[in-house]
């Protein structure tokens, strides 16, 4: 399972690669960027999935980057799946925390719950 877990991240951050970027400035709502993990989540935005990448550094494949998605702006009553690596932004509430695999942001984390079900309620 570890080992299956290894190449799936390896393989995500190898895709991830390509489209590295910071936080755009003026991303619309919805909108899903890659980062390195060592990379703060801005105010707005949820980490939706982990990986590894090269570009990022590291030398032993522990998660180092992360895909952000940009709440600010989604209507009231959206429901979106989010990384519990960061908190929420106001207006937003918890319905529901399961485990993800993609939201493996350390080595050896287990299997406990890392994930949430947000829905935007103001």
């Amino acid at each position: 399972m570890t080992r299956l877990r290894t190449t799936a991240m390896a393989a995500a951050g190898a895709a991830a690669m390509f489209a590295l970027t910071a936080a755009p400035a003026q991303a619309a709502p919805g909108d899903v960027t890659t980062t390195c993990a060592s990379t703060a989540t801005p105010v707005g935005y949820v980490d939706v999935s982990w990986g590894y990448s090269n570009t990022c550094g590291g030398q032993n494949f522990a998660p180092n980057i992360k895909q952000i998605k940009q709440l600010t702006g989604l209507p009231i009553g959206t429901v979106v799946q989010a990384c519990g690596s960061a908190y929420y932004p106001a207006g937003w509430v918890q319905t529901s925390s399961y485990y993800s695999s993609s939201c493996v942001a350390f080595p050896n984390s287990g299997f406990n719950n890392n994930a949430w079900t947000l829905k935007r309620v103001s």
